[in-house]
C-alpha cells in the first residue's frame, strides 16, 4: 500500500514538474517573440527612420522604396485581391490620390497577396496610385503600425514628418478622407 502511495506521489510530482517546465518554456517563448517583434519593428511605427528604409517589390517586379514617399502625407492601405471590402474601397482611394497628389498626398497600396492575383486584378481594375507586394513583411508592418488583429483592409495615415496621425480598421469612407485632408497634419 505504501508503495502505491509513493508511486502516486511520484507521478504527481513528475506531472507538476512537466507542467511547470512547459509553462516556463511557453512564457520564455512568449517573451522571446515579443522581444524579437519589438527589435524587428523598432522605428517602423512611422516615428523613426525604419519605415523610410523599407523596400517592396511591385507586381511588375520593380523595387518601390518607401524613402521616395518621404516628406509627403502618406495614406498607406493594406489590402488583398481576395478581400471584398478591400476591393470595394480601391476606386475611392484611387480618386482620392488623383485629386490630392498635387496637394502633397501620396497613397501606397500594400497588397497582402501573391503577385499573380494582384497583377490580374489590377489589369481589370487599375488604380492611379502605386501598389507593392507586402507579403509576410507587410503583415508584420501592419501590426507594427497598430493592426493588432491583422485584419484587412487597414489604413494608416502618416504626416509629412512620418508620424502616424490616423489609423482605420475596415473600409475607408469618403468622410474619413475628407476629415484626414481637412485636419492639419503636424
Amino acid at each position: 500500500m505504501t508503495d502505491l502511495i509513493n508511486a502516486n506521489a511520484e507521478a504527481r510530482n513528475r506531472r507538476r514538474w512537466l507542467i511547470g517546465t512547459v509553462a516556463a518554456l511557453a512564457t520564455l517563448g512568449g517573451f522571446s517573440l515579443a522581444w524579437h517583434t519589438f527589435q524587428s519593428t523598432e522605428g517602423v511605427d512611422g516615428t523613426g527612420s525604419g519605415f523610410w528604409r523599407l523596400e517592396f517589390v511591385t507586381p511588375d517586379g520593380q523595387i518601390l522604396r518607401t524613402y521616395s514617399l518621404r516628406n509627403k502625407s502618406l495614406l498607406l492601405n493594406f489590402w488583398a485581391s481576395w478581400c471584398p471590402p478591400c476591393v470595394d474601397e480601391l476606386p475611392l482611394l484611387s480618386r482620392f490620390y488623383s485629386e490630392n497628389v498635387a496637394n502633397g498626398w501620396q497613397v501606397l497600396g500594400l497588397a497582402i497577396d501573391e503577385p499573380d492575383p494582384v497583377k490580374h486584378f489590377l489589369a481589370h481594375a487599375p488604380v492611379s496610385f502605386p501598389v507593392a507586394m507586402g507579403g509576410a513583411s507587410g503583415i508584420e508592418l501592419s501590426r507594427a503600425l497598430g493592426n493588432q488583429i491583422g485584419g484587412l483592409p487597414f489604413t494608416v495615415v502618416l504626416n509629412s514628418e512620418g508620424l502616424v496621425v490616423h489609423r482605420k480598421m475596415g473600409p475607408v469612407s469618403a468622410e474619413d478622407l475628407r476629415a484626414w485632408t481637412a485636419a492639419k497634419q503636424p
